[in-house]
């Protein structure tokens, strides 16, 4: 989605989840003001602009900020409900007018599980095939 992100997750016994998405925000955010500044980006002193502003609430100095604070976890508790949660991710798109179908919107895992060719790395969940 152009404003946010579903990620469908999970944590191995040795990691806390909280943790995985604070390091996964401080790699992105990088990663995105680094693309930013060194690819052409006709948008680059808006997005700059915008992250920065982002920080003025802040009480530790940050020269940018790139993602809200917190995150929306939910327990997955049975297969159905992993099943619901996937097909709310991937028609949210569609409900969005983005694309009329799924699998068309290029950075969705709906390409992974009608087996095209996609530009995220996505591990499918075979018992959730639909």
């Amino acid at each position: 989605m152009p404003s946010h992100l579903h990620l469908l997750a999970k944590a191995t016994d040795s990691f806390v989840m909280s943790d995985i998405i604070r390091d996964f925000k401080k790699f992105t955010s990088k990663q995105i003001i680094k693309q930013i500044n060194e690819q052409p980006e006709s948008r680059r002193e808006w997005l700059l602009e915008h992250f920065q502003k982002a920080c003025q609430h802040l009480k530790r100095p940050q020269q940018y900020k790139v993602w809200q604070d917190g995150y929306h976890a939910a327990i997955a508790y049975s297969n159905n409900f992993i099943k619901e949660k996937i097909n709310y991710i991937h028609s949210n798109p569609v409900k969005d007018k983005i694309v009329e179908n799924a699998e068309d919107y290029i950075f969705s895992s709906a390409r992974n599980y009608a087996l095209l060719e996609s530009e995220i790395e996505v591990i499918v969940l075979t018992e959730m095939l639909f």
